[in-house]
């Protein structure tokens, strides 16, 4: 299965203009509210039609501006799942995983439909209306319309993103075992960075309209090219540079001077390292903080999740109030059992090839 997207559509805003290939493994569309993202979705599908360009799937034409080709969404074949469910409210959950089989055989549509219910776990639930299931009910229901008419593209727009925490969790792994037994393409929409990076492969980030990267996920997490890119995939430390060597730069808004791994070239703006790749030594002796990229640090604040701790981290000196901090760093609960009662300055150690150098706007 293969889509090639190259579309521009005029929006009031901006102008959306999105340019991709897709095959093989599932894709995630990541980015911002507001950045292109269910609206690319939504013109894949046919509800909304772009201003230029064209979307071809398997060598089949969809929309081609300049051929005047613009063929309606039930002839594209493909499944669409909303975040808010769209069921049909007077039908039952078999009607509606059957909806888009009309006028298939009989026999074909009770097979399909059996099958998807059984497969998404929702035998037991064939002869209620969607008022009578819960909100993760629903959403497995549209999936399984979504899935019945056999599409060889599935749109996923922010599918979980009115469930809870434990049904989040809950449908996330029954979408990534469907997925693997899905013969066709499927796009998947987010704003949730680790959602998108458990469930797909590869990675298309969106900012305002336009594609600011692509690629293999880990390679777009290790090299993110630019400073919108590397906030948009988590990382959440940054700062301005001043080059002094070709693999040493003086980070401005930290204060220290940081060796890289990489070269640093002159389209080079800032720094950056992910919150969770922050190193803190063993060892106590300060002299230790001569050595490259080793700094005493002392905590301001900390906030914890349920498994993790963030430690807000000033650098060089000790902290005047809790929002006086340089990085975040993120470590597990029993990493900081060990930590937190170790007299201060910590040492902290920023591995060269975790550093991540970037530019201020996508290349």
């Amino acid at each position: 299965m293969t889509l090639i997207v190259d579309i521009q559509k005029k929006l009031p805003s901006y102008g959306l203009e999105v340019q991709f290939t897709a095959e093989g493994a599932a894709l995630g569309i990541l980015g911002s509210s507001g950045s292109g993202k269910s609206m690319t979705l939504r013109c894949i599908a046919g509800i909304d039609t772009p201003t230029s360009g064209s979307i071809i799937l398997n060598n089949r034409i969809l929309y081609d501006s300049r051929r005047g080709i613009n063929l309606p969404s039930r002839d594209r074949n493909l499944g669409f799942l909303f975040q808010n469910y769209a069921l049909f409210p007077h039908l039952t959950v078999a009607q509606n995983v059957g909806y888009g089989l009309k006028g298939k055989p009989k026999a074909v549509i009770q097979q399909r439909v059996a099958g998807q219910l059984t497969a998404l776990k929702l035998a037991d639930c064939c002869d209620r209306y969607p008022h009578q299931l819960s909100g993760g009910q629903q959403q497995r229901v549209a999936l399984a319309r979504a899935l019945a008419t056999e599409p060889d593209l599935l749109l996923l727009d922010e599918p979980f993103s009115a469930l809870d925490t434990h049904l989040r969790s809950e449908l996330e792994k029954l979408l990534i075992n469907t997925l693997s037994r899905y013969s066709g393409l499927a796009l998947f929409v987010s704003h949730n960075l680790e959602e998108a990076y458990r469930i797909c492969q590869n990675l298309l980030v969106l900012s305002a309209g336009k594609v600011i990267a692509a690629g293999e996920k880990q390679t777009i997490f290790d090299h993110p090219g630019s400073l919108t890119v590397a906030q948009l995939t988590g990382c959440k430390n940054y700062s301005r540079i001043q080059p002094i060597t070709r693999q040493k730069v003086q980070a401005l808004d930290w204060d220290c001077l940081l060796s890289t791994a990489d070269p640093v070239s002159i389209k080079h703006t800032h720094v950056g390292v992910r919150a969770h790749q922050i190193i803190f030594l063993e060892n106590l002796f300060l002299g230790q903080s001569s050595q490259a990229n080793t700094i005493p640090a002392w905590l301001a604040w900390t906030s914890e999740t349920p498994h993790r701790m963030t430690l807000y981290l000033k650098l060089g000196a000790p902290p005047t109030h809790s929002e006086d901090y340089h990085l975040q760093a993120e470590v597990p609960k029993e990493k900081w059992e060990g930590l937190k009662d170790r007299p201060q300055p910590w040492l902290i150690y920023l591995d060269p090839s975790r550093l991540l150098l970037l530019h201020s706007n996508p290349a």
